[in-house]
């Protein structure tokens, strides 16, 4: 009984980090789902976040746990898993967002925290650990995601041009300052939705590894899930600022019309991959989003080089994470 109970307590430890990680993707991934909305000045940034907060946490009752079914059952195999493995996972996807939030790199920490997986797993048993096919669905959305957003945000901005284009430019603004509200409230959705089953996954793994759950359960227990969606939206009302200012201003020049565009071809690109189970990066979609609405009026529009360093930093956070992960993983199994 007493081994138990010390088992008992490093679970409530790593759901704890897994709680601290999923307050801190909704902080550092605020930007992605306020940034625009923001930046036009439709609404002012503690408006913003609690806006955005709260769809993050209503998405509860709109997307089903296949993203977290992805995580918990599709990156690594479950008998490979451990607390070591939990523990490395988690410290290298929280080292990358406060390493790229200080910068004020738009990151994806839904890719930090599959790195971190995948580095824990292969410091364990090498590459037999992991699961082939969950990772590449995930590695070929880390180039699907952004491209859908581009595309999507730029058919959106020649749809509402030809729609519009015989109204005057006050008329256009009046709109769409209002229908940004939808758009950004449906884009906050979708971080929630695809985001916050993340951490569900990683809570999910780690109470199969431990015995707490069973790897034939259909979905992890309902605590797990109200408290990943509560840490989000509780992240996201905190915001990462430094991160707001990039993604809202430095990429392109919005203007409501642009942010409408960004948030709803963002939007869509999240909602369909959360119905297929894939986790993807919000931080990826919104800023292919943004490029496709500023490319579309000129290329000159758009700050590439701006757009070049975020491109770095999303080829460099899985293989990062993986490596601090990995580090973290062997200290843990030495030490503990």
């Amino acid at each position: 009984m007493a081994s138990v109970q010390v088992a008992l307590w490093v679970v409530v430890l790593l759901v704890t980090l897994a709680l601290v990680f999923d307050f801190m993707n909704g902080f550092h991934d605020a930007a992605n789902s306020i940034a625009t909305v923001v930046s036009t000045g439709v609404l002012k940034p503690g408006q913003a976040v609690v806006f955005a907060a709260f769809f993050n946490f209503i998405a509860i009752f709109v997307f089903h746990l296949s993203v977290a079914a992805t995580v918990g059952k599709g990156i690594a195999e479950p008998g490979v898993v451990d607390v070591h493995v939990v523990f490395g996972a988690l410290i290298g996807a929280i080292s990358w967002n406060l390493i790229t939030w200080y910068y004020g790199i738009p990151s994806s920490s839904s890719h930090a925290l599959i790195g971190g997986i995948v580095g824990a797993v292969m410091a364990k048993t090498g590459a037999s650990g992991l699961v082939g096919s969950g990772i590449a669905k995930t590695v070929a959305f880390i180039f699907v995601s952004p491209l859908l957003g581009f595309a999507l945000g730029s058919l959106m901005l020649v749809i509402v041009a030809w729609i519009f284009r015989r109204a005057t430019p006050s008329r256009v603004d009046r709109w769409f300052r209002r229908l940004q509200l939808v758009s950004a409230g449906a884009y906050s959705l979708g971080h929630g939705g695809n985001d916050a089953q993340k951490t569900i996954g990683i809570i999910w793994l780690l109470l199969i590894a431990t015995g707490y759950a069973s790897a034939t359960d259909a979905a992890p227990p309902t605590w797990t899930i109200i408290s990943c969606y509560v840490a989000i939206a509780a992240g996201t009302m905190f915001g990462g600022w430094r991160i707001v200012k990039t993604m809202g201003q430095k990429i392109t020049k919005l203007k409501p019309v642009g942010g409408f565009c960004a948030e709803t071809g963002g939007a869509l690109t999240l909602f369909m991959a959360t119905v297929l189970g894939v986790p993807v990066s919000t931080t990826h979609t919104i800023t292919g989003a943004i490029v496709g609405v500023g490319s579309t009026r000129r290329a000159s529009a758009v700050r590439w080089g701006v757009a070049g360093n975020i491109v770095w930093a999303w080829i460099f956070t899985i293989p990062a994470s993986a490596f601090v992960a990995a580090i973290a993983y062997w200290v843990s199994f030495r030490v503990f």
